[in-house]
């Protein structure tokens, strides 16, 4: 699966000398006030994402400053490549920004280093009441609420109608299927596609499609002390799946395949109408339809004796955070609920940061939305009835995980490693990094 627009990409902390850093420079901000000033207050916020992104943000930020003029918003973004490194210097320096784009694998390294404010702390200034509880416990380590989701998203796989017609098949039943079926329908498009057009763009390159291979087999990445605890043998039946796909023809070939996963979203499969299906978060759709041109759809992902099994669930697309160390929590926390619960906010955000968490804004923003991007919130609620409990937040130094799977997925598809070897190597490596932290 390639980079979304919100920003999944593969990456670490840094270096280990940037999280030896980080773990030298955070505290607690010590006896800063949890009640609005009068004064004026400067306040840092730092992103990453693309122009639109900044567009639409800087628009939230002018919006904001005009309600509440004693408060003013530095902004501060960059892309994602830098942004870990930037952000691990800056708070090694005592010198994070008052409020951060928080991601999931990192939320827990800042939060269990003391660099992220308990939000727990500033009720006063920021309501969670419509927000469901599953959301706010994916930005809870020890008790502690480090993050606001700003959206949510779920893993499916992303169909082009098109390329199934044109080999003669029919739209398979997405509540039933299973992933024999989606092995059966995969070759069948292959084989009527010539060698131009394959079954499907693989998985194997991010977290997200093990996390859900693995709640489909009863097993998880982590366990609730934040301790690796994936058996070998799932992860070995994940990439033995894979290679039976890519020797069938279901799939490109393995050069063609990590060629095309570089490229990133644009120059995936998927974009490129040359696979019928391909795992993408749902929240992609509207980019992936824009850059295709073709009328793709979502679909729910295949399990293994078809039906809703409790494996899919509710991913927060990125967190509003505070920094431990602001020396204006009050406002940093009336910004943050600018942003979630705000509908001047929502105007200009839309879905920009995912399908907005908030349930109240989720529904007035509706209406307002391109015609893919409202069915990503019906894919999302049609969801609500069979989502199964989040997974265990990434633990502190997990952010290695996506390299670790692409390292071990490529290996795979060229015989450096069998399944087994590879399922050895990537929970010693995993274990290896959490334990660093």
């Amino acid at each position: 699966m390639s980079i979304s627009k919100h920003g999944r990409a593969a990456g670490f902390i840094a270096t280990g000398a940037v999280a030896a850093l980080l773990l030298a420079g955070c505290s607690a901000g010590g006896d800063a006030a949890t009640e609005l000033s009068d004064e004026p207050v400067t306040l840092r916020f730092t992103w990453w994402g693309n122009d639109a992104r900044t567009a639409a943000t800087q628009e939230v930020i002018a919006a904001f400053e005009k309600e509440y003029p004693n408060i003013t918003i530095e902004p501060q973004f960059t892309d994602w490549a830098g942004y870990w490194d930037k952000l691990a210097t800056e708070t090694a320096a005592n010198d994070t920004p008052d409020i951060i784009q928080m991601d999931e694998k990192y939320i827990a390294t800042y939060g269990d280093r003391g660099a992220l404010l308990d939000l727990n702390t500033v009720t006063d200034q920021l309501d969670l009441g419509d927000f469901p509880k599953e959301t706010l416990t994916s930005g809870t380590v020890n008790d502690s609420l480090y993050g606001v989701p700003s959206g949510i998203t779920s893993y499916s796989f992303v169909v082009n109608p098109d390329l199934l017609a044109s080999a003669g098949i029919e739209m398979p039943d997405d509540e039933t299927w299973t992933w024999d079926d989606f092995t059966e329908l995969s070759e069948q498009v292959s084989a009527a596609g010539g060698g131009s057009i394959y079954g499907f763009q693989p998985f194997g390159f991010e977290d997200g499609g093990l996390n859900n291979w693995a709640r489909q087999h009863g097993d998880e990445l982590y366990n609730d002390k934040g301790e690796v605890s994936i058996k070998p043998e799932t992860l070995s039946s994940w990439w033995t799946y894979l290679l039976d796909l890519v020797n069938a023809g279901a799939t490109p070939s393995p050069s063609a395949i990590i060629e095309k996963q570089a490229g990133g979203l644009a120059e995936s499969f998927t974009a490129t109408n040359s696979a019928a299906f391909a795992p993408w978060w749902n929240s992609q759709l509207t980019a992936l339809t824009e850059a295709s041109g073709s009328p793709l759809e979502l679909l729910r992902v295949p399990t293994v004796d078809g039906g809703a099994d409790g494996s899919a669930y509710y991913k927060p697309s990125m967190y509003w955070s505070a920094s431990a160390r602001t020396e204006h929590p009050a406002e940093a926390a009336l910004f943050i609920d600018f942003l979630a619960n705000s509908e001047t906010a929502a105007d200009s955000l839309l879905t920009e940061r995912g399908v907005p968490a908030n349930a109240k804004i989720r529904e007035y923003i509706t209406p307002k939305l391109a015609e893919t991007d409202q069915a990503v919130v019906e894919f999302l609620d049609g969801l609500a009835d069979d989502i199964g409990e989040p997974p265990t937040v990434t633990p502190a130094g997990g952010s290695a995980i996506e390299a670790l799977v692409k390292q071990y997925t490529e290996q795979v598809l060229f015989g450096k490693n069998t399944p087994d070897q590879a399922a050895e190597g990537f929970i010693k490596d995993l274990k290896a990094a959490v334990a660093a932290g």
